[in-house]
């Protein structure tokens, strides 16, 4: 018999061994499905980011569609093929441009409607660039200096248009405008017959190319108004991927440590599926070609702490069956099968949170949502196939000593519902603070809450000055770049906030136009001796933060009613769907409340990290309320109260535990991330340790509150 249990293990040894061999080296000349080829997003690569909308009402799908490919001609002409130009929605163009070198440059040039026009003294155009066959950069070297210019070649229309233009203006000034701004005013000599027009004192090769490109291309079919733009250094890239593999590893190693030594053997057998799962998510996002952002680095270590919380799950379990008697076989089997349920119901609600974040989610959130649905499927397949194969094999092959799996003599009775009044009194004490400190923070800081500029619009600038520059309390930053930023920019009002442990700070301003953010890099690079690799900047209109503060609050209704007909089905009992949305929005208000009171930026990564909040709050509280169901088919019937009690008894263990590990790897993500990471990872972590405590004692009391009264109301409608 044993055998087979080997064949088994070898063959589940084989699959990790090889999933991991995939994941590093990948298969083929091309290395499919290995790290190498996960395609990095443009905060992990670094580039270009921008998000534009027609100035124009209600734009044609031809008129959208002929901005698209032009847009897409100006990339290839500045040499830039790897970037990439899409639609979103039905109007709004986005342009992401990886690796780019002069950021700031490609945002001036990007969006320019590349208009050309040949205006008289009067205010005639007489030709335009649509009239213009070709344009080439060229250098004069007959003067005494050299000089860059632009050579001119018009279509037969265009030289029939220009000789009369040159023929009417003789001795007089025409006007070369660029964009609605003159570049030119030559005085015209004489009658221009053959179609050859220079312009010329151009400054530089670089900007003669990039003049005639966009002549050649011609004017854009629509005027673009930037809504929001992304300029992530190279640098910045490799030191978020640096930090965030560094922060992986570090906490997959205390993880590792923690199970074995708690759970003993199945920690070892843990630790071995986790190795598998984290193989075969870099297999399956190289081989699903799926863009890898910051956010979506922080999802697959979330995704992490949720594969440990399945076989916390099941561990917890086995040694509950061992303890009640059953020999380790038959208490492994029924371990992984009384399990199944809470695995399988907790990942679910997290994953409607993840699948609402796609919908509602843009950029770098859809990124996280699509790794935190990926995660989620790999680790149930983990836990749930591979964990099992793995542990049953083991004990097959005669590893049968129960010391080498822990038993679980019992659990001491708590009596939540008793105290209830007292947990229920915490939270509110905890939400109070923060709703007080709202008006406060509106009359000393002109905004009840920290909104960062993704909800009130504006432009960010995050700054590595490096190693030896010193920490800079907002103060010093003030008196240091105050006015290197007003002057380069013209804003008077600049905010300055350094972050803790890094050589960082940031600038924020009002919204900078592309020249004014040009400016200020340069200005920055001059002061601190850094390159434009060091500089990251994002600008975000009123517009759009005025829809993400909407597209919030409408993508944590619609999860929370999801996840409350998803509880009430599964469950049968539509108040543990109420008393699950009742704990999750008592976490929200937590999170809120915390922020409140520390004045913590609320921005993207705080939203994304709410509505994972939701989804993992109500993986905590699924727990309870699965024994709680499993305890009401007992055959001995329980009061409300000593069934809840008994329930939470049962599963605390595993509750502390479970979020104990997640909260392990966040954490170190928090500590030794960038600052987009950390901004993601501090709301994470304070909703795991309020999800914990609601799942415990706010979701479970409020269950026996519901159903006490709902008893009450159903015995009084009989008696009448």
């Amino acid at each position: 018999m044993k055998g087979k249990y080997v064949v088994a293990l070898i063959i589940s040894l084989v699959l990790i061994v090889g999933t991991a061999y995939v994941a590093i080296v990948g298969v083929g000349e091309n290395k499919n499905g290995s790290v190498e080829e996960i395609n990095l997003g443009l905060d992990l690569e670094g580039g270009v980011s921008i998000t534009y909308a027609p100035s124009k009402a209600d734009p044609t799908s031809v008129e959208i569609q002929d901005t698209l490919y032009k847009l897409q001609l100006r990339l290839d002409e500045y040499g830039y093929t790897e970037g990439e130009v899409y639609l979103e929605g039905s109007s709004r163009i986005n342009v992401d441009i990886p690796g780019v070198k002069n950021a700031d440059q490609v945002l001036l040039e990007m969006g320019k409607p590349g208009k050309l026009a040949f205006i008289d003294e009067d205010g005639i155009v007489w030709l335009t660039g649509a009239d213009v066959k070709n344009a080439e950069p060229g250098t004069d070297t007959s003067g005494m200096t050299r000089d860059y210019v632009v050579h001119l070649e018009f279509t037969p229309d265009g030289v029939t248009k220009f000789a009369e233009a040159t023929t009417k203006n003789v001795g007089k000034p025409l006007y070369i405008y660029y964009n609605d701004e003159p570049l030119l005013a030559p005085t015209v000599n004489e009658p221009i017959l053959n179609g050859q027009a220079v312009i010329n004192n151009m400054g530089s090769l670089v900007n003669a190319s990039q003049l005639a490109a966009n002549i050649r291309i011609g004017a854009l079919p629509l005027e673009l108004i930037e809504l929001r733009s992304n300029v992530v250094g190279a640098k910045m890239g490799q030191d978020a991927i640096r930090t965030s593999i560094l922060a992986g590893l570090i906490g997959i190693s205390l993880v590792f440590l923690f199970m074995i030594g708690f759970y003993r053997l199945p920690g070892v057998v843990s630790s071995i599926a986790l190795i598998f799962y984290a193989s075969l998510m870099i297999v399956s996002l190289s081989l699903f070609n799926v863009t890898l952002t910051l956010p979506g680095i922080a999802g697959i270590i979330l995704s992490i702490g949720m594969a440990v919380d399945a076989n916390v799950i099941i561990f917890s379990r086995i040694k509950e069956e061992i303890g009640s008697g059953k020999t380790l076989k038959a208490s492994v089997k029924s371990g992984f099968k009384k399990a199944t349920s809470a695995i399988v119901d907790g990942n679910a609600t997290t994953l409607i949170a993840a699948i609402v974040l796609y919908i509602m989610g843009t950029g770098t959130i859809k990124g996280f949502a699509i790794t935190l649905m990926i995660g989620i499927a790999v680790s149930m397949f983990t836990s749930l196939v591979m964990t099992r194969l793995l542990l049953s094999s083991l004990v097959g092959m005669g590893l049968r000593d129960k010391k080498l799996y822990g038993v679980d003599l019992g659990h001491k009775s708590v009596q939540v519902i008793e105290k209830r009044k007292v947990f229920f009194a915490v939270s509110v004490v905890i939400i109070l603070i923060g709703l007080v400190m709202m008006p406060v923070n509106q009359a000393t800081r002109d905004s009840f809450l920290n909104f960062d500029i993704e909800f009130v619009g504006g432009t960010s600038t995050l700054v590595s000055v490096g190693a030896g520059q010193g920490y800079l309390t907002p103060e010093a930053l003030q008196e240091a770049v105050k006015d290197l930023v007003v002057e380069a920019t013209g804003q008077t009002t600049p905010q300055f906030q350094n972050v803790t442990g890094k050589d960082e700070f940031i600038i924020k301003t009002p919204s900078l136009t592309s020249e004014e953010r040009l400016a200020l890099s340069e200005a920055l690079i001059e002061k601190y001796n850094i390159t434009s690799d060091d500089i990251e900047s994002e600008s975000i209109s009123a517009t759009v933060s005025g829809e993400m503060r909407r597209d919030a609050i409408i993508a944590v209704l619609v999860a929370s009613l999801c996840i409350l007909i998803y509880v009430s089905f599964r469950f049968k009992d539509f108040w543990f769907g109420m008393a699950a949305v009742v704990a999750l929005v008592h976490d929200i208000f937590i999170v809120f409340a915390v922020y409140s009171i520390g004045n913590v930026p609320i921005n993207n990564s705080f939203i994304a990290a709410m509505l994972t909040i939701v989804g993992y709050s109500i993986n905590d509280t699924i727990v309870v309320f699965d024994r709680i169901r499993e305890n009401m088919s007992l055959e001995r019937k329980f009061s409300y109260k000593d069934l809840i009690n008994m329930s939470i008894s049962q599963t605390m263990g595993r509750s502390i535990n479970t979020s104990l590990t997640t909260f392990i790897m966040v954490g170190v993500l928090y500590i030794v991330g960038v600052t987009s990471i950390r901004e993601f990872a501090l709301p994470l972590m304070i909703g795991i340790l309020s999800g914990t405590y609601s799942s415990i004692f706010i979701a479970s009391p409020m269950w026996y509150i519901f159903k006490i009264n709902h008893d009450k109301k159903l015995k009084k409608k009989i008696i009448e």
